[in-house]
């Protein structure tokens, strides 16, 4: 094992603190997994994967993209994103269309059935974190921000290939 495998923490980190984010990263993946358990009280809400979710993120936030830059941005395979368009696509959350500026490609669009199933599991997804927490939004502003840095950091220091890194997609 490599130094660098051994202290993956930035130098000036103690070990108090590598300890608190190794809790803070647990309880991120505790919660993400708590909420996709309780599924959805609303029976319109379409229940989608996590990959599947990540690709309707992306597309609420987003102009139509190409699958390539999906693909990019969501750090999903080619070939995986292939798997979770057509499954969305059979769902009626997304649709394909000829590229505008050059008709061999293809866009992926949001339809207003995906967007409105975004909007409705983000109304469950708040009402279940905030009942969770007691409706106490004292900290929410501080989480937000510190949840938002963490997310965007680890976004912009993704590998570039996933080969050396084995992780699932699910």
């Amino acid at each position: 094992m490599t130094e660098e495998q051994t202290h993956p923490t930035d130098p000036m980190t103690t070990p108090d603190d590598e300890q608190r984010w190794a809790e803070l990263a647990d309880l991120v993946l505790i919660v993400s997994r708590e909420i996709q358990f309780r599924g959805y009280t609303d029976e319109r809400a379409i229940p989608l994967s996590p990959s599947e979710g990540m690709v309707m993120r992306y597309l609420q936030h987003e102009p139509p993209a190409p699958p390539s830059r999906i693909a990019t941005a969501t750090g999903l395979q080619r070939t995986n994103l292939s798997t979770v368009l057509r499954g969305l696509e059979h769902k009626g959350l997304i649709e394909r269309r000829a590229d505008p500026g050059d008709r061999r490609g293809v866009t992926v669009h949001a339809t207003d059935h995906g967007r409105a199933n975004y909007a409705l599991v983000r109304r469950e997804w708040a009402a279940a974190v905030s009942a969770a927490a007691h409706h106490d939004s004292t900290h929410l502003d501080a989480a937000l921000t510190l949840l938002g840095a963490v997310e965007s950091g680890l976004a912009k220091s993704r590998p570039r290939s996933r080969a050396t890194h084995p992780t699932t997609e699910s």
